[in-house]
């Protein structure tokens, strides 16, 4: 994998296709490979062509640097507007083996799901057939850097690659093989810590806000109202004041797409770490609900939001950040 911040290479047509090739097939040439083998990523600023001279000339440089134990430095590397290094790791035994699961990621603006502008990286020495492994990737996907929102901004420069070298001597070919649940649940529990500190840096982001959506006829539809919650400027700026107005958080729950919701059977908590209100019930103000009570849980750093649609079994989760006045600071200088 090659990697570059400051310069997205997107936008710029043929020429842009070509400079990615070049930058492959000079690592390519560094590093005795083939030029097939190697995936160029770019993160930054849009419509910019690729100085590739620049990114070619440091490459002996990278190549000299490269050690076992410089996932930090890489993590630190390809950040754009982050304000900390994003890399997890967990090991987890089995088959005899010890296998390593290590990963890095980079995003703290232009953060939507499917996917971001966000770059996701993880490798494990376990083996794992090609199958299963294109089956993990999206499933993990999923369930981590899919459920995150900063913005609501959808980037041109999404990517989440995984890695599995099998060099721990375990190979997994199917989910029957023993100790694949094991490293399944590691593997997915690294892109979930990836993914939150992502939004956990938002950009001038204050609070880490979950939003819990259960009750639903279905995942999607549960995901439609997280979402809509965690996509919303008004709630977020809400967060942002301690604010508990709950009329926003109701308000996007109505405009998620669910036609036929009954209103009357949703309820909403407000909840931090030891602490649960019950803010809304059967369409308006719980009774026992005392704004008091909203705004304790409100100026914690770290909040969730607590849906039930109250028409099925279905769960999904949402992770998002409040906004506050430094989101516009820092998007408004990002070029100068």
């Amino acid at each position: 994998l090659v990697i570059n911040t400051g310069n997205a290479n997107a936008g710029t047509g043929e020429p842009g296709r070509r400079l990615a090739e070049a930058t492959c097939v000079a690592v390519a040439d560094l590093l005795g490979v083939a030029p097939a083998s190697v995936l160029p990523f770019s993160t930054g600023v849009i419509l910019e062509p690729l100085p590739v001279e620049r990114l070619i000339a440091g490459l002996p440089a990278a190549q000299a640097d490269l050690k076992l134990d410089n996932w930090h430095a890489a993590a630190h590397a390809i950040m754009t507007t982050d304000t900390v290094a994003k890399a997890a790791s967990r090991q987890v035994t089995v088959q005899g083996k010890v296998i390593t699961i290590s990963g890095i990621s980079k995003g703290a603006g232009m953060i939507k799901p499917n996917m971001a502008t966000m770059l996701g990286f993880l490798a494990t020495d376990a083996g794992i057939a090609r199958p299963l492994l294109e089956k993990l990737v999206k499933e993990t996907a999923d369930e981590s850097f899919n459920c995150i929102t900063v913005d609501g901004d959808m980037s041109t420069n999404d990517s989440f690659v995984m890695l599995a070298s099998g060099q721990s001597g375990a190979h997994f070919a199917s989910e029957a093989d023993a100790g694949w649940a094991e490293v399944k649940a590691a593997i997915m529990a690294v892109a979930v810590e990836l993914a939150q500190a992502i939004v956990r840096d938002g950009e001038g982001a204050t609070k880490f806000i979950s939003v819990v959506v259960e009750g639903g006829k279905d995942v999607a539809e549960c995901r439609l109202v997280g979402y809509a919650i965690g996509h919303s400027p008004l709630v977020k700026t809400a967060f942002f004041a301690s604010d508990p107005n709950l009329g926003r958080i109701l308000a996007a729950v109505g405009y998620a797409g669910i036609a036929d919701l009954d209103v009357d059977g949703v309820r909403v908590w407000l909840e931090s770490e030891g602490d649960s209100v019950l803010v809304a019930e059967q369409g308006g103000r719980a009774v026992a609900y005392q704004e008091a009570d909203g705004a304790r849980i409100m100026q914690s750093p770290e909040i969730t939001v607590r849906v039930d649609l109250g028409r099925g079994t279905a769960t999904a989760r949402v992770y998002t950040c409040d906004f506050s006045y430094d989101y516009v600071k820092i998007n408004a200088d990002y070029r100068s």
